[in-house]
């Protein structure tokens, strides 16, 4: 029998397991659904779904460098606990070197062959699910390349070699020395860690975002009460300042704390021997924008245990 991607979507959609695992499921039972479902369950991989829904916002950003490309990944756990285990970090770490082939598509790299198993990387993670017992995903992934120059990173709060809370990956153009370039390279990733920049520079920065700041500005501006013009000459000092915040060309770099980074770049060409040209970079925090969820935990003990919770009695 012919197996559809309708049918694998609604047996995805049903268990909540892996697309390539789905697919599996319905050519070993010739497209039968619920049996698709049991076998399945049988091993293990339907009882993961039941996880699926809890919030998973702790986890490990990892990076991998090869050459002129490096490549990022975050996968999450529900607890900073798992992170420490030794099977979430390898799979966060054989992960991170499959998604330099994955060209920063986080749906192909979940449906990429991970080794040594026969499953995808989120057939692995399903599996995964299964023996650790917290929900995991692979939330995000992305690809920086180079034609010549190096790719310079850094991870904060490292739990082991290019794992940790916060990843940052740097692309610099430049047929210079490459040794120095990486030395040059990580500080700048050092730098963005901290920083957290919006763009490279005021060119491709958001304009929606710039809008928004220009009203508020021009809001703030005209509570003064000063003439018209003197409001835009206001408004127009604070957008400059507010470039100099968050574009990391203008930005103090953090490394000696009065050197914009982008006079710190064009110092440092002299030094490589070759123009230098920063044409991306990307940075990771683990959690980032996932709304976590709070719970009462003496509520959560007392339902474990059975006991309902009564009212404290008022004085």
């Amino acid at each position: 029998m012919e197996i559809t991607a309708a049918m694998v979507k609604t047996l995805r959609d049903s268990t909540g397991v892996g697309m390539m695992d789905c697919k599996r499921a319905l050519a070993e039972t010739n497209g039968d659904f619920e049996a698709a479902v049991d076998w399945l369950r049988s091993r293990g991989l339907a009882k993961a779904a039941k996880k699926a829904g809890r919030i998973a916002a702790e986890g490990l950003v990892g990076i991998t460098i090869d050459g002129v490309n490096g490549a990022v990944v975050e996968v999450n756990s529900e607890t900073d606990f798992v992170a420490r285990n030794e099977q979430f970090q390898s799979i966060v770490g054989n992960v991170s070197k499959l998604a330099l082939q994955s060209d920063g598509d986080v749906s192909r790299l979940g449906e990429m062959p991970y080794p040594g198993t026969g499953r995808s990387v989120s057939g692995e993670l399903t599996d995964a699910i299964s023996k650790i017992g917290e929900n995991m995903n692979l939330r995000r992934t992305a690809l920086l390349s180079v034609t010549d120059g190096v790719i310079g990173s850094y991870v904060h709060s490292a739990i082991k070699p290019g794992m940790g809370k916060i990843g940052v990956l740097v692309a610099l153009q430049s047929t210079g020395d490459k040794a120095k370039l990486e030395a040059l390279g990580k500080q700048i990733a050092m730098h963005i860690a901290s920083t957290n920049p919006m763009s490279i520079s005021p060119d491709d920065i958001d304009q929606t975002v710039v809008a928004r700041e220009r009203a508020i500005f021009a809001e703030q501006a005209r509570e003064s009460g000063k003439p018209a013009e003197i409001i835009e000459k206001m408004v127009e000092g604070r957008v400059r300042k507010f470039y100099e915040e968050v574009t990391l060309l203008a930005q103090v770099f953090v490394i000696d704390g009065e050197t914009k980074v982008g006079d710190a770049i064009k110092k440092a060409e002299a030094d490589v021997g070759a123009p230098i040209q920063l044409t991306r970079f990307v940075r990771f925090a683990l959690g980032e924008g996932i709304e976590k969820q709070e719970t009462d935990f003496a509520a959560e003990v007392a339902a474990t245990s059975g006991v309902s919770q009564q009212p404290s009695p008022t004085a």
